[in-house]
């Protein structure tokens, strides 16, 4: 699996992947994840290439969930797509091991941009 997309709303798992596809990302395969909880278990069971996740979600932030990948010694690219703008925010996903952080409302540009640079 290519990308692990995780993200509470349904509407904003389909906006991201279109944004994908646009970005030119056309023959990847993407998995999705309601919450930190099943992102996990698909981390686990999917070996995706990035993961891609909100910051605000029930049962297990994004924060959290990104904690937890990085406690279990994954290294998989994360990256968030979060209405969080703050300079706080961004800081705290940067030093928590994030790659990018990408502020909605979003542009495919945005999305080519911080892919291009983990999937080439």
């Amino acid at each position: 699996m290519d990308i692990l997309l995780v993200d509470d709303s349904k509407t904003m798992r389909m906006i991201v992947q279109r944004a994908i596809r646009q970005a030119g990302f056309r023959g990847l395969s993407v998995c999705e994840a309601e919450n930190g909880v099943q992102g996990l278990a698909k981390v686990a069971s999917e070996k995706p290439k990035v993961i891609l996740s909100d910051w605000n979600m029930p049962e297990m932030s994004g924060i959290e969930f990104l904690t937890q990948v990085r406690a279990a010694n994954i290294k998989t690219p994360f990256g968030f797509i979060t209405s969080e703008a703050s300079a706080e925010i961004k800081e705290l996903a940067m030093s928590s091991g994030a790659s990018f952080l990408i502020t909605k409302p979003f542009s495919p540009e945005d999305v080519q941009d911080a892919l291009t640079r983990i999937l080439g």
